[in-house]
């Protein structure tokens, strides 16, 4: 197994030395390196594809092709944009908000793990002497547990049970936090450099209600088709795959959250109808291949230098997260119903920093561009690492709570 990696990243360096900046070459490149990898861990080692993925996208990055920078923009901001608007839309659709009504401790860990993370994380940053602002942008960043990683791992191994369910509906509560959480810094940040603070109060707001506006559309949309066509055949997954695009590109032209917004469409596709969805999994081919990419981006987020300047206080701040999650979840999760097992794998499951943080950095640079340069090794070397160390805690927290049922190959 490691000979034929090795073998493979070896290639891998080799064609990337022959082909240099070409885009199409090297994007070719990356996909077959990424799907030969990512099947040689699933099937060798029985560990997530995205762990071969990442590890694609740490050897690209080491090489000097990546987005070290933090800068997403153009066609691998659209890339990212899609393939996470896929994930989040099929996270939701899989969450039943009505058992917060009747388990309400669920909703109470949940807003308990992510108000505990950002204060330990904070009051961490402030001790190994970020200024408050840098202190409370990488706090901000820390809140959600990637809801990318946690949806490709337990789909790929067809997890099911309690811990699955309650970390996707965790999953998908604390992106909410911390994307409204990003949008409210972004407005403090705003307001010390003098903006209007009607708009910079109101702006949050608007994106908020703008994102759910679109995904309602979208949600309605979604939910007439499934009328009227099977959402399993070839072609009504390209009419899905269309009209989240469509969602996608209005989200953007109105300066809205690409976050917020599949994941909202998702939950309220779900939690319009007791009718349970079902499509081919991230919307077939197509979709899979946008998977690997976007995983694969996010490896590529990290560089020597990164990790030389901030890659221990990055240990740090995944340090204080982890221990943050750990408690609010091992000390609330008995009042919810869960056992002790459970706790610790729903807690073990929050673990991932990934695609969302990468975005919510990428806008935070967008609208802050000196102050985000300032924090870019600290982020981008907590996102890179932790996509590669989340994928097998959310694993391990399956497989210890017997949710896998047996291995899949």
């Amino acid at each position: 197994m490691v000979d034929e990696l090795n073998q493979a990243l070896s290639f891998l360096g080799a064609a990337f030395s022959w082909a240099g900046p070409d885009a199409l070459v090297g994007t070719s490149l990356v996909l077959i390196a990424g799907a030969l990898i990512g099947e040689v861990v699933f099937r060798r080692l029985g560990l997530p594809r995205i762990v071969g993925y990442s590890l694609v996208g740490m050897f690209v990055g080491a090489a000097g092709y990546g987005v070290a920078s933090g800068d997403i923009s153009g066609t691998v901001r659209l890339v990212v944009d899609l393939a996470l608007a896929l994930l989040l839309f099929e996270l939701g659709a899989r969450v039943q908000l009505r058992w917060l009504r009747t388990n309400p401790f669920l909703l109470v860990t949940s807003l308990a793990e992510a108000i505990l993370t950002f204060v330990v994380v904070y009051l961490v940053m402030r001790y190994l002497g970020l200024d408050m602002s840098s202190s409370a942008a990488v706090a901000v960043l820390a809140v959600p547990a990637s809801p990318a990683v946690i949806a490709r791992v337990a789909s790929e191994f067809g997890a099911e049970g309690q811990v699955t369910e309650r970390v996707t509906m965790m999953a998908a509560l604390n992106t909410l936090y911390g994307v409204f959480a990003s949008r409210l810094l972004q407005a403090w940040l705003d307001l010390d450099t003098g903006q209007n603070p009607v708009q910079a109060i109101v702006h949050p707001l608007y994106v908020f209600v703008g994102s759910f506006f679109i995904a309602g559309l979208l949600g309605i949309a979604v939910a007439r088709v499934a009328r009227r066509l099977d959402l399993r055949n070839e072609n009504s997954v390209l009419l899905l795959l269309g009209l989240v695009t469509l969602a996608l590109a209005l989200t953007k032209a109105f300066g809205l959250s690409t976050l917020m917004m599949p994941l909202m469409a998702g939950l309220w596709l779900r939690n319009s109808t007791e009718r349970p969805w079902v499509w081919p999994r991230h919307f077939g081919t197509a979709g899979g291949v946008l998977v690997l990419m976007l995983f694969v981006i996010v490896g590529t987020s990290w560089s020597f230098s990164a990790l030389a300047t901030g890659g221990m206080i990055a240990l740090a701040a995944m340090a204080a997260r982890a221990a943050a999650k750990s408690a609010a979840v091992l000390t609330l999760g008995w009042f919810s119903g869960q056992s002790l097992r459970q706790s610790i794998g729903v807690s073990l499951a929050l673990t991932p920093l990934s695609a969302t943080a990468l975005v919510m950095y990428s806008d935070l640079q967008g609208s802050h561009a000196g102050f985000a340069a300032q924090l870019s090794p600290i982020a981008l070397s907590s996102i890179a690492v932790m996509e590669l160390l989340g994928a097998l805690a959310v694993l391990a927290a399956l497989r210890s709570a017997h949710e896998i049922a047996a291995r899949r190959v």
